[in-house]
């Protein structure tokens, strides 16, 4: 077979097409895939609010670099610490953005970072004890221009 300029234009814009097909929405991840990560995390426990605080901006005008910071209220000693801190967002395509892990050792559970927010969603820290009590706190963040694909 002869390849023409005509049939490789065809082909050319197949592919393109076929592409941008595969292209045209990201998944995000819903409330509810979040929840079951939550859940798979704290072993089935439904998380009380209190002893953790998680700061971050109401509204971000970069979804690209969000600042995030999270502490929990523990005296850290080998009888009672944080054990784990995960980081959700719930409209992102992965859910859990962030897992930091801490010992008595650490002095204090306390955390910043940045994380990118695909659009207006929720951010959830929850906080693990080495006694298997769990704690949350849940913060609104405002995207006014998207961080990943938004």
């Amino acid at each position: 077979m002869m390849l023409t300029r005509r049939s490789a234009l065809a082909l050319s814009a197949g592919a393109s097409a076929f592409a941008l097909a595969g292209m045209t929405g990201v998944a995000f991840a819903s409330p509810e895939d979040t929840k079951a990560m939550m859940m798979e995390f704290t072993g089935g426990k439904e998380p009380a609010t209190g002893t953790i605080t998680l700061n971050a901006p109401e509204i971000a005008e970069n979804g690209n670099t969000v600042p995030i910071s999270v502490s929990v209220d523990s005296p850290m000693t080998a009888e009672s610490y944080v054990e784990s801190v995960v980081l959700y967002a719930d409209g992102n395509p992965s859910p859990a953005v962030a897992t930091f892990h801490f010992t008595p050792m650490s002095g204090e559970a306390a955390a910043t970072t940045r994380m990118r927010l695909a659009k207006t969603q929720n951010v959830v820290a929850v906080a693990k004890m080495n006694d298997g009590s769990v704690f949350m706190d849940t913060k609104q963040v405002k995207v006014t221009i998207g961080g990943c694909g938004g």
